[in-house]
Protein backbone atom coordinates (compact mmCIF):
# COMPACT_ATOMS: atom_id res chain seq x y z
CA UNK A 1 0.00 0.00 0.00
CA UNK A 2 1.69 3.25 -1.14
CA UNK A 3 2.15 6.22 0.97
CA UNK A 4 -0.50 7.95 -0.93
CA UNK A 5 -3.01 5.57 -0.89
CA UNK A 6 -3.01 5.20 2.73
CA UNK A 7 -3.28 8.62 3.51
CA UNK A 8 -6.33 8.79 1.12
CA UNK A 9 -7.91 6.12 2.90
CA UNK A 10 -7.31 7.66 6.58
CA UNK A 11 -8.98 10.85 5.16
CA UNK A 12 -12.04 8.68 4.06
CA UNK A 13 -11.85 6.72 6.99
CA UNK A 14 -12.61 9.85 8.96
CA UNK A 15 -15.05 11.41 6.96
CA UNK A 16 -17.24 8.43 7.69
CA UNK A 17 -16.00 7.49 11.05
CA UNK A 18 -19.28 9.29 12.88
CA UNK A 19 -22.02 7.03 10.46
CA UNK A 20 -19.10 3.84 11.42
CA UNK A 21 -19.88 4.65 14.87
CA UNK A 22 -23.33 4.69 14.81
CA UNK A 23 -23.67 1.91 12.60
CA UNK A 24 -21.50 0.01 15.18
CA UNK A 25 -23.91 1.26 17.77
CA UNK A 26 -26.57 0.37 16.53
CA UNK A 27 -25.43 -3.40 16.00
CA UNK A 28 -23.73 -3.91 19.26
CA UNK A 29 -25.69 -1.71 21.79
CA UNK A 30 -22.14 -0.61 23.54
CA UNK A 31 -20.86 3.17 22.99
CA UNK A 32 -17.61 1.08 24.09
CA UNK A 33 -17.80 -1.66 22.07
CA UNK A 34 -18.68 0.35 19.08
CA UNK A 35 -15.40 2.19 19.43
CA UNK A 36 -13.78 -0.98 19.88
CA UNK A 37 -15.46 -1.95 16.13
CA UNK A 38 -14.49 0.96 14.29
CA UNK A 39 -10.58 1.27 15.54
CA UNK A 40 -11.02 -2.64 14.32
CA UNK A 41 -12.24 -1.95 10.78
CA UNK A 42 -9.88 0.93 10.43
CA UNK A 43 -7.18 -1.79 11.24
CA UNK A 44 -8.42 -4.52 8.48
CA UNK A 45 -9.28 -1.78 5.89
CA UNK A 46 -5.47 -0.71 5.97
CA UNK A 47 -4.96 -4.82 5.81
CA UNK A 48 -6.89 -5.27 2.96
CA UNK A 49 -6.40 -2.08 0.94
CA UNK A 50 -4.03 -3.88 -1.73
CA UNK A 51 -7.38 -6.31 -2.12
CA UNK A 52 -9.58 -3.64 -2.63
CA UNK A 53 -10.74 -3.84 -6.28
CA UNK A 54 -12.85 -0.58 -7.06
CA UNK A 55 -16.07 -2.73 -7.51
CA UNK A 56 -18.10 -0.29 -4.48
CA UNK A 57 -16.93 2.47 -3.28
CA UNK A 58 -14.89 2.70 -0.23
CA UNK A 59 -17.63 3.75 2.15
CA UNK A 60 -19.89 0.75 1.34
CA UNK A 61 -16.31 -0.96 1.29
CA UNK A 62 -15.90 0.38 5.29
CA UNK A 63 -19.44 -0.59 5.82
CA UNK A 64 -19.10 -3.82 5.17
CA UNK A 65 -16.29 -4.50 6.75
CA UNK A 66 -17.60 -2.67 9.77
CA UNK A 67 -20.82 -5.12 9.95
CA UNK A 68 -18.54 -8.37 9.94
CA UNK A 69 -16.57 -6.92 12.49
CA UNK A 70 -19.41 -6.32 14.62
CA UNK A 71 -20.87 -9.88 13.24
CA UNK A 72 -17.58 -11.43 14.25
CA UNK A 73 -17.67 -10.06 17.93
CA UNK A 74 -21.01 -10.65 18.92
CA UNK A 75 -20.85 -14.20 17.43
CA UNK A 76 -20.54 -15.33 21.41
CA UNK A 77 -21.98 -12.44 23.13
CA UNK A 78 -25.04 -12.30 25.03
CA UNK A 79 -27.83 -9.53 23.89
CA UNK A 80 -27.52 -6.42 25.60
CA UNK A 81 -30.81 -5.51 27.95
CA UNK A 82 -31.96 -2.65 29.76
CA UNK A 83 -33.55 -3.24 33.36
CA UNK A 84 -37.43 -3.31 31.30
CA UNK A 85 -35.39 -6.31 28.94
CA UNK A 86 -35.57 -8.60 32.36
CA UNK A 87 -38.86 -8.69 33.51
CA UNK A 88 -42.12 -6.91 34.88
CA UNK A 89 -41.62 -3.59 37.10
CA UNK A 90 -42.00 -3.44 40.68
CA UNK A 91 -44.54 -2.43 42.27
CA UNK A 92 -43.16 -1.48 45.36
CA UNK A 93 -41.16 1.68 45.82
CA UNK A 94 -39.25 0.72 48.87
CA UNK A 95 -37.52 -2.71 46.98
CA UNK A 96 -33.81 -2.81 47.57
CA UNK A 97 -32.18 -1.54 44.44
CA UNK A 98 -29.21 -3.91 44.06
CA UNK A 99 -26.60 -4.01 41.00
CA UNK A 100 -25.48 -6.98 39.04
CA UNK A 101 -22.45 -6.19 36.97
CA UNK A 102 -22.96 -9.80 35.26
CA UNK A 103 -25.48 -8.71 32.74
CA UNK A 104 -24.87 -7.85 29.56
CA UNK A 105 -26.03 -3.91 30.04
CA UNK A 106 -27.17 -1.27 27.14
CA UNK A 107 -25.18 1.49 27.07
CA UNK A 108 -25.92 5.04 25.90
CA UNK A 109 -24.77 6.58 22.94
CA UNK A 110 -23.84 10.81 23.93
CA UNK A 111 -24.86 12.83 21.10
CA UNK A 112 -21.49 14.96 21.52
CA UNK A 113 -19.64 11.84 19.98
CA UNK A 114 -21.50 11.78 16.33
CA UNK A 115 -20.02 15.27 15.58
CA UNK A 116 -22.55 15.32 12.19
CA UNK A 117 -19.75 17.53 10.56
CA UNK A 118 -20.21 16.57 6.95
CA UNK A 119 -23.95 15.10 7.07
CA UNK A 120 -26.81 16.23 5.31
CA UNK A 121 -29.52 17.27 7.28
CA UNK A 122 -31.86 13.94 5.99
CA UNK A 123 -28.79 12.72 7.23
CA UNK A 124 -28.79 13.66 10.59
CA UNK A 125 -32.45 13.38 11.37
CA UNK A 126 -31.74 9.68 10.24
CA UNK A 127 -29.23 9.04 12.27
CA UNK A 128 -30.91 10.32 15.59
CA UNK A 129 -34.06 8.49 15.17
CA UNK A 130 -32.02 5.40 14.65
CA UNK A 131 -30.12 5.21 17.84
CA UNK A 132 -32.85 6.19 20.14
CA UNK A 133 -32.62 4.21 22.90
CA UNK A 134 -36.17 1.82 22.72
CA UNK A 135 -34.89 1.01 19.34
CA UNK A 136 -31.35 0.29 20.15
CA UNK A 137 -33.34 -2.18 23.06
CA UNK A 138 -35.57 -3.33 20.27
CA UNK A 139 -32.65 -4.43 17.78
CA UNK A 140 -30.75 -6.65 20.44
CA UNK A 141 -34.15 -9.22 20.21
CA UNK A 142 -32.94 -10.05 17.01
CA UNK A 143 -30.14 -12.74 16.01
CA UNK A 144 -27.07 -10.88 14.66
CA UNK A 145 -27.43 -11.61 11.05
CA UNK A 146 -31.03 -10.48 11.10
CA UNK A 147 -29.92 -7.65 12.69
CA UNK A 148 -27.19 -6.40 10.12
CA UNK A 149 -29.64 -7.19 7.33
CA UNK A 150 -32.02 -5.08 8.88
CA UNK A 151 -29.67 -1.97 9.70
CA UNK A 152 -28.47 -2.08 5.99
CA UNK A 153 -31.78 -1.81 4.47
CA UNK A 154 -33.54 0.47 6.93
CA UNK A 155 -31.01 2.41 7.85
CA UNK A 156 -28.27 2.91 5.27
CA UNK A 157 -30.81 1.85 2.10
CA UNK A 158 -28.61 -0.95 0.83
CA UNK A 159 -30.15 -3.53 -1.78
CA UNK A 160 -30.29 -6.64 -1.67
CA UNK A 161 -27.50 -7.79 -3.45
CA UNK A 162 -25.16 -5.58 -1.31
CA UNK A 163 -26.69 -7.07 1.80
CA UNK A 164 -26.25 -10.78 0.35
CA UNK A 165 -22.31 -9.91 -0.82
CA UNK A 166 -21.97 -8.16 2.65
CA UNK A 167 -23.19 -11.28 4.85
CA UNK A 168 -22.33 -13.98 2.21
CA UNK A 169 -25.60 -15.33 1.38
CA UNK A 170 -27.86 -15.86 -1.13
CA UNK A 171 -30.55 -12.88 -2.14
CA UNK A 172 -33.69 -14.72 -1.09
CA UNK A 173 -31.81 -15.60 2.56
CA UNK A 174 -31.15 -12.05 2.55
CA UNK A 175 -35.21 -11.22 1.82
CA UNK A 176 -36.09 -13.87 4.64
CA UNK A 177 -33.64 -12.50 7.18
CA UNK A 178 -35.87 -9.37 6.30
CA UNK A 179 -38.79 -10.93 6.50
CA UNK A 180 -38.01 -12.47 10.09
CA UNK A 181 -36.26 -9.44 11.79
CA UNK A 182 -39.61 -6.65 10.43
CA UNK A 183 -42.31 -9.60 12.02
CA UNK A 184 -39.88 -9.69 15.31
CA UNK A 185 -40.07 -6.05 15.80
CA UNK A 186 -43.70 -5.73 15.06
CA UNK A 187 -44.62 -8.28 17.73
CA UNK A 188 -42.10 -5.90 20.05
CA UNK A 189 -44.99 -3.20 19.10
CA UNK A 190 -42.43 0.03 19.23
CA UNK A 191 -45.77 1.97 18.11
CA UNK A 192 -45.53 4.14 21.50
CA UNK A 193 -42.75 4.33 21.18
CA UNK A 194 -41.79 6.67 18.65
CA UNK A 195 -40.66 9.99 18.90
CA UNK A 196 -41.29 12.85 17.02
CA UNK A 197 -39.16 14.97 15.52
CA UNK A 198 -37.66 17.02 18.55
CA UNK A 199 -38.72 20.76 19.02
CA UNK A 200 -35.73 21.58 20.45
CA UNK A 201 -37.12 24.62 22.46
CA UNK A 202 -39.82 22.73 23.95
CA UNK A 203 -37.24 19.97 24.63
CA UNK A 204 -34.87 22.32 27.09
CA UNK A 205 -37.40 23.67 28.58
CA UNK A 206 -39.22 20.93 29.76
CA UNK A 207 -35.86 19.06 30.55
CA UNK A 208 -35.00 22.52 32.85
CA UNK A 209 -37.98 21.75 34.59
CA UNK A 210 -37.10 18.47 35.33
CA UNK A 211 -33.73 19.25 35.82
CA UNK A 212 -34.33 22.01 38.57
CA UNK A 213 -36.84 20.04 40.37
CA UNK A 214 -34.68 16.64 40.61
CA UNK A 215 -32.19 19.01 41.87
CA UNK A 216 -34.32 19.92 44.48
CA UNK A 217 -35.89 17.11 45.07
CA UNK A 218 -39.32 18.53 44.27
CA UNK A 219 -41.27 15.71 43.09
CA UNK A 220 -44.22 17.49 42.33
CA UNK A 221 -42.71 19.58 39.73
CA UNK A 222 -41.35 16.32 38.45
CA UNK A 223 -44.81 15.16 38.24
CA UNK A 224 -45.84 18.42 36.38
CA UNK A 225 -43.86 17.34 33.05
CA UNK A 226 -44.31 13.41 32.88
CA UNK A 227 -46.85 10.84 32.00
CA UNK A 228 -49.12 8.75 34.39
CA UNK A 229 -47.36 5.46 32.72
CA UNK A 230 -43.89 6.88 33.19
CA UNK A 231 -41.05 4.62 33.79
CA UNK A 232 -37.94 4.87 35.50
CA UNK A 233 -34.57 2.42 34.81
CA UNK A 234 -31.15 2.85 36.26
CA UNK A 235 -28.54 0.63 34.48
CA UNK A 236 -26.99 -1.51 36.25
CA UNK A 237 -29.85 -2.30 38.58
CA UNK A 238 -32.18 -5.01 37.33
CA UNK A 239 -35.53 -3.80 39.35
CA UNK A 240 -37.18 -0.90 37.45
CA UNK A 241 -40.19 0.63 38.33
CA UNK A 242 -43.54 2.15 35.99
CA UNK A 243 -46.52 4.87 36.59
CA UNK A 244 -46.60 7.56 38.85
CA UNK A 245 -47.88 5.97 42.06
CA UNK A 246 -44.55 3.98 42.36
CA UNK A 247 -42.12 6.40 40.69
CA UNK A 248 -42.97 9.74 42.63
CA UNK A 249 -42.63 7.78 46.31
CA UNK A 250 -39.59 5.81 45.16
CA UNK A 251 -38.20 9.35 44.19
CA UNK A 252 -39.62 10.84 47.33
CA UNK A 253 -37.61 8.19 49.82
CA UNK A 254 -34.75 9.15 47.32
CA UNK A 255 -34.54 12.69 47.95
CA UNK A 256 -35.53 12.15 51.55
CA UNK A 257 -31.99 9.57 51.67
CA UNK A 258 -29.57 11.21 54.21
CA UNK A 259 -26.83 13.47 52.29
CA UNK A 260 -28.92 13.65 49.51
CA UNK A 261 -27.13 16.25 47.24
CA UNK A 262 -26.59 15.84 42.97
CA UNK A 263 -26.39 18.47 40.57
CA UNK A 264 -27.27 18.31 36.96
CA UNK A 265 -26.06 19.26 33.32
CA UNK A 266 -27.91 19.05 30.41
CA UNK A 267 -26.87 17.44 27.44
CA UNK A 268 -28.06 14.83 24.74
CA UNK A 269 -28.03 11.29 24.19
CA UNK A 270 -29.41 8.87 21.48
CA UNK A 271 -30.78 11.73 19.87
CA UNK A 272 -32.94 12.68 22.77
CA UNK A 273 -32.92 15.29 26.15
CA UNK A 274 -30.42 13.73 28.66
CA UNK A 275 -28.35 15.19 31.93
CA UNK A 276 -25.38 14.34 33.52
CA UNK A 277 -25.42 13.73 36.93
CA UNK A 278 -22.35 14.76 39.56
CA UNK A 279 -22.25 13.87 43.28
CA UNK A 280 -19.70 15.30 45.88
CA UNK A 281 -16.73 12.98 47.32
CA UNK A 282 -15.25 12.78 50.29
CA UNK A 283 -13.61 16.53 49.87
CA UNK A 284 -16.48 18.43 48.52
CA UNK A 285 -15.61 18.54 45.10
CA UNK A 286 -18.69 17.44 42.51
CA UNK A 287 -17.92 13.62 40.68
CA UNK A 288 -19.33 13.05 37.49
CA UNK A 289 -21.59 9.75 38.22
CA UNK A 290 -24.37 9.14 35.55
CA UNK A 291 -25.90 10.01 32.66
CA UNK A 292 -29.37 10.26 31.95
CA UNK A 293 -31.43 9.75 28.79
CA UNK A 294 -34.58 11.15 28.69
CA UNK A 295 -37.64 9.92 26.20
CA UNK A 296 -39.91 12.54 25.51
CA UNK A 297 -44.00 12.63 23.91
CA UNK A 298 -46.75 14.40 23.36
CA UNK A 299 -45.01 17.13 25.76
CA UNK A 300 -44.10 14.98 28.76
CA UNK A 301 -41.25 13.07 29.59
CA UNK A 302 -42.22 8.92 29.37
CA UNK A 303 -39.44 7.35 30.92
CA UNK A 304 -36.09 8.40 32.27
CA UNK A 305 -33.01 5.90 32.31
CA UNK A 306 -29.74 6.31 34.44
CA UNK A 307 -26.57 4.76 33.85
CA UNK A 308 -24.04 4.74 36.53
CA UNK A 309 -21.42 5.07 34.77
CA UNK A 310 -18.96 8.24 34.67
CA UNK A 311 -17.03 7.61 31.35
CA UNK A 312 -20.17 8.28 29.70
CA UNK A 313 -20.39 12.31 30.90
CA UNK A 314 -17.15 12.64 30.05
CA UNK A 315 -17.64 11.02 26.27
CA UNK A 316 -20.59 13.47 26.34
CA UNK A 317 -18.12 16.23 26.38
CA UNK A 318 -18.46 17.45 29.97
CA UNK A 319 -16.25 17.97 32.89
CA UNK A 320 -15.37 14.76 34.87
CA UNK A 321 -15.84 17.62 37.88
CA UNK A 322 -17.07 20.93 39.30
CA UNK A 323 -15.85 23.13 41.72
CA UNK A 324 -16.15 22.10 45.30
CA UNK A 325 -19.23 22.51 47.18
CA UNK A 326 -19.66 25.65 48.92
CA UNK A 327 -20.16 25.20 52.89
CA UNK A 328 -23.51 26.55 52.80
CA UNK A 329 -24.42 23.63 50.44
Amino acid sequence: MTSAASASLHDEFGLLRDGLLAHCYRMTGSYQDAEDAVQETYLRAVRGAAGFEGRSSVKTWLYRIATNTCITALSHRSRRVLPAGLGAPSTDPGVRAYSDESIAWLEPLPDAVLNHRDDEPAEVVVQRESVRLALIAALQHLPVRQRAALLLREVLSWSAAEIAETLGISVPAVKSLLQRARKRLDELDLADQRVEPPDLELERALLDRYLTAFEAGDSAAIRAVIHDDFSLEAVPHPVWFKGVHVCIPFLERTFASPGWHVRLLPTRANGQPAMAGYRPDASGDLRADCLWVLTLVDGRFSSATKFENPAFVTAAGLPERWPRVPPSV
